[in-house]
């Protein structure tokens, strides 16, 4: 149940381009992370390459492209592999999508606690116990 927000710039053009990018990021977060695509959302927002800049100059005059992906998962629900796997694989999905991309690009994997996030009104940690006790959610 992640909530993804990815930030990016490209000088691709494409009708599709922010479909592309979400359904890349949800493909590798269910692979890679093994988290239920039916539960995850992403938000995805395109930035000016001129007003993107990294190492003193704007994207637009280096003519490379930039995300930055904001993950937020259940703290303890993924390996230190699994993550370096997943940036990985990102970068290298990302680049096929929105061209060669700078350096200067990121993710990050912020993991909360369980009694501090969930959805639909509910924490994850109750729904863990809900799910070990075998209670429906609503009397969770």
């Amino acid at each position: 149940m992640p909530l993804i927000t990815v930030s990016y710039t490209t000088s691709r053009r494409s009708a599709s381009l922010k479909a592309d990018i979400a359904g890349a990021v949800s493909e590798l977060t269910a692979r890679i992370l093994r988290k239920d695509p039916r539960v995850t959302a992403i938000i995805v927002k395109s930035v000016d390459a001129d007003d993107w800049f990294a190492g003193g100059k704007s994207l637009a005059e280096q003519n490379l492209a930039s995300y930055w992906i904001d993950i937020h998962v259940t703290e303890g629900t993924n390996t230190k592999d699994e993550k370096a796997d997943y940036l990985a694989a990102m970068f290298q999905r990302m680049a096929e999508i929105l061209g060669p991309l700078h350096p200067e690009t990121y993710l990050h994997v912020d993991e909360v606690k369980g009694d501090a996030y969930g959805f639909g009104g509910l924490t994850q940690e109750r729904r863990y116990i809900a799910g070990k006790l075998e209670v429906s959610l609503k009397a969770a």
